[in-house]
């Protein structure tokens, strides 16, 4: 008598609230998350998306409903997942809150990804399945390495920096400062050689033969002090000056022209007359 008045009472409330939703057209979930423009309607779909994840990966985690309906499952939670990530980011849009950094991530702490394959996870028993036990077993394979002729491929003169000066950027530039440098140099010369004229002193020929003392670390490894940075020549022969040296070699040039030009009269004037003037 009593299990029929529980069926009864059943039947009576099933009947009721199809007359209440009787004329009311039932609202679908949009096919695209762009599609609804209300917050609050975007939240109710993301929470009924929630509640069907649950549904189902409480559901595949019973290993006895067998390989196939396990597999469509797992397909249809991962659907679920990427839909509930378009209408977390469609929240955002309208001004809501963003649930990818403060919703739960219980769900997906529960989805095993394979190495290798990021996106896709397998939920409950289907990890267990045979051919996806192997995938999360195995290592990763690490990168291939690269020979040293693919390495060698990109590198060619320019990496070595020898067509920097393709276009003559960089000739012109060192051109023109080593116009400026060179005018610099020149203008500070002829100022000191002005100040020291002005001041009534002579110039002072270079010394050719000055020889300038290298300094050495190899022999005791200090620097010597209070020692002059040139040090004069010294030869045990006379040595000629610059000056010498230069009035023999105009002597000889000269002689030279007379040879080639002059005539043997006139060498043998100009030898007689040198020797009555005892030159």
């Amino acid at each position: 008598m009593a299990r029929n008045a529980e069926k009864a009472m059943t039947a009576l409330a099933r009947f009721r609230q199809a007359q209440l939703e009787e004329g009311k057209a039932k609202e679908r979930r949009p096919f695209l998350a762009s599609e609804c423009n209300e917050l609050p309607k975007a939240e109710k779909w993301r929470r009924q998306i929630t509640g069907e994840i649950s549904k189902k990966v409480a559901q595949i985690q019973n290993a006895g409903l067998g390989e196939f309906r396990i597999r469509d499952l797992n397909d249809e939670i991962n659907k679920l997942l990427r839909e509930k990530g378009h209408w977390e980011y469609r929240i955002k849009e309208l001004g809501g809150p963003d649930y990818a950094k403060i919703g739960l991530k219980m769900l997906d702490h529960e989805g095993k990804e394979v190495p290798g394959n990021r996106g896709y996870k397998y939920f409950g028993a289907a990890k267990d399945l045979p051919g996806v036990r192997e995938l999360f077993e195995k290592d990763p394979l690490p990168p291939p390495r690269k020979a040293r002729a693919e390495l060698m491929r990109d590198i060619d003169a320019e990496y070595y920096g020898y067509r920097d000066d393709d276009y003559g950027i960089l000739e012109f530039l060192e051109q023109e400062h080593e116009k400026k440098v060179t005018a610099e140099a020149v203008e500070k010369w002829k100022m000191e050689r002005e100040a020291r004229l002005a001041r009534g002193e002579e110039e002072e020929e270079e010394n050719i033969y000055a020889v300038h003392e290298e300094e050495s670390d190899e022999e005791g490894g200090k620097e010597r002090e209070g020692e002059d940075s040139q040090q004069k020549f010294i030869a045990h022969v006379p040595v000629p000056t610059q000056q010498e040296i230069e009035e023999v070699l105009v002597r000889r040039k000269k002689m030279e022209l007379l040879q080639k030009y002059a005539s043997e009269t006139l060498l043998a004037q100009s030898e007689e007359a040198k020797a009555l003037l005892g030159l």
